[in-house]
């Protein structure tokens, strides 16, 4: 049972604001769950069985639906008609993650829903959008990813492109989407009316790239890497990330290994352009001095000598820092460690950690009911099937 943090409310603009969710798995929750961390009443709509992340066995699930009210609806059912009206009419913002076309025929398209409530926000979040030749084509993030030119594209000196550990398009897309829906929230307030928004995560992928290399790129190239700015080991075999990019670093980075490495104070590194130009040669060098001494001595150099330079550390570590305690950024209830939303308002903290995610369809009655329906509709609602029989499992994705 979730149960509210006993932290501070924290800032909460966006009180007051009511989003309904249908979407599963990342970018559709990732958005809806920043709306959540900043006030919204995010109401989580799943299907019956729920939604697919609760199957995947890591922390996913419960850190991206996180303030969020869940209930369950069989969106195939006809009897689930009326809630799904009565929902459309009391929000401010739908957001759904299905391939084009399945919104409209479970009949929670912005076109059906802005009938019943034309101040409606709708987000649409696909693979490559509601239009064009592949916007049918299934996808994960890898394969956004790919589509975006960001796979082409290494990310170490001396490796070649390979994916992140991290799934960049569906955080990029879900990013994108809260940003947009803040965006509709202001024109409505000139306007009165809602909109129906259209984002490709290929498309939220391919704008991330752009940033970094524009689009006349072509080949696969190293021209966005440094080989001084990279992960290297040490003595102990934890991995330091060094950041080595300008000019006053790299002097500091020479200064802290100068005794076991006078070699690196050449005229050959003496400048960016011949530290890229000899890097094949630079990296692997860099790589046998580092290892040279644990990360704690260099971690003390490096402070000493103004480098910058980073511990490689697990979530666990990164949660538990000084930085991260002080910062008030890590929260905790049910046991669970969450950061919600990442900002500082007025000097103080901002966001907050509300409640844990919701077993599925935990406020389905509390929500039904603040919909007005009376006990004996929602019995109704529960033996026609509109909320799902316990026993079925998803049947929309």
């Amino acid at each position: 049972m979730a149960k509210p943090s006993d932290g501070t409310g924290g800032w909460q603009p966006l009180a007051g604001v009511k989003v309904l969710d249908f979407s599963a798995l990342l970018p559709g929750p990732f958005c809806t769950l920043a709306l959540a961390d900043l006030g919204a009443d995010v109401v989580k709509v799943e299907p019956p069985g729920g939604d697919f992340a609760r199957e995947i066995p890591f922390a996913m699930f419960r850190m991206a639906n996180r303030n969020k009210r869940s209930i369950v609806l069989d969106l195939k059912s006809p009897s689930s008609r009326p809630i799904v009206e009565r929902l459309a009419a009391w929000a401010d913002i739908s957001v759904e993650g299905f391939r084009p076309g399945v919104a409209a025929r479970l009949g929670i398209d912005h076109q059906t829903l802005s009938t019943i409530n034309p101040r409606l926000i709708s987000c649409s979040i696909s693979g490559y959008g509601q239009s064009g030749p592949e916007r049918l084509n299934p996808g994960h993030d890898l394969n956004y990813l790919a589509a975006a030119g960001a796979l082409s594209l290494a990310g170490h000196w001396s490796e070649p492109p390979r994916r992140s550990g991290l799934p960049i398009a569906d955080l990029a897309a879900g990013s994108y989407a809260a940003i947009a829906i803040l965006a509709a929230l202001e024109e409505r307030h000139r306007t009165g009316r809602g909109v129906a928004l259209d984002l490709g995560m290929s498309e939220a992928a391919m704008s991330f790239t752009a940033i970094r290399h524009g689009f006349d790129l072509d080949r696969s190239t190293r021209d966005h890497l440094w080989p001084t700015n990279d992960l290297f080991e040490t003595a102990d075999g934890r991995q330091i990330a060094l950041g080595i990019v300008e000019e006053k670093f790299w002097r500091g980075f020479v200064a802290a290994a100068q005794d076991i490495a006078p070699d690196l104070d050449d005229a050959a590194y003496g400048n960016e352009p011949s530290r890229r130009e000899r890097g094949d040669a630079l990296a692997p060098r860099m790589r046998d001095v580092m290892r040279q001494r644990d990360s704690e001595t260099w971690m003390r150099l490096f402070a000493e000598h103004d480098v910058p330079a980073q511990r490689v550390m697990t979530p666990d570590e990164a949660a538990r820092s000084e930085q991260a305690v002080h910062r008030q950024m890590v929260m905790e209830a049910d046991g669970e460690r969450h950061i919600p939303f990442p900002v500082f308002a007025n000097g103080r903290r901002g966001a907050a950690l509300r409640w844990t995610a919701q077993e599925v369809g935990e406020a389905t009655d509390e929500v039904l009911s603040e919909l007005s329906f009376r006990p004996g509709e929602i019995a109704s609602f529960r033996s026609s099937g509109a909320l799902g029989p316990a026993s079925r499992k998803r049947e929309f994705a």
